[in-house]
């Protein structure tokens, strides 16, 4: 790689600016995890239809194998690592309680995806929560221990 072949750029991630140098044809999920070393996002499909790679930018829900790490230039990125409100404990504790993961490979898309239903939806019911999942697979669980959870984070929640 030649020095024509990087750009340099400034993004914000999990709260920290990170100024990143890298192949302006880098996915956001590769500068994320290659770049700035964040491990929890993952590498699935490439295509936008698993939900591995599921990140917040800007506050939105974005699937970081869909576009280059460059376009986050200026934005605020979120990964799992960087989520730490009440919402995602709640949402963790469910998780290991419900045994919602196996592999766990997918895990840390869905958690992403669940934080952000019940930033938006407190109360959801079973149909909203099967909405939002609607982009992340899971081999392993058979999505019911994953619902299962999302509603018993809800409920904690609506009780502390």
């Amino acid at each position: 790689m030649g020095e024509r072949d990087v750009t340099t750029y400034t993004m914000t991630i999990n709260g920290r600016q990170e100024t990143v140098t890298a192949d302006p044809r880098l996915l956001l999920v590769d500068v994320i995890r290659d770049v700035v070393g964040l491990r929890a996002t993952h590498v699935g499909c490439l295509t936008g239809d698993c939900g591995a790679c599921t990140v917040l930018v800007d506050g939105s829900i974005a699937k970081s194998c869909l576009s280059l790490g460059m376009a986050a230039e200026g934005r605020s990125v979120v990964t799992l690592e960087g989520e730490t409100s009440d919402i995602m404990a709640a949402l963790r504790a469910a998780f290991i309680a419900r045994n919602a993961f196996q592999c766990g490979f997918c895990t840390a898309g869905f958690l992403m995806v669940a934080a952000d239903l019940l930033r938006h939806e407190p109360r959801p019911n079973e149909a909203a929560i099967r909405h939002a999942l609607n982009g992340n697979l899971c081999r392993c669980t058979g999505y019911e221990p994953i619902v299962n959870a999302i509603q018993d984070a809800a409920r904690q929640l609506q009780r502390d």
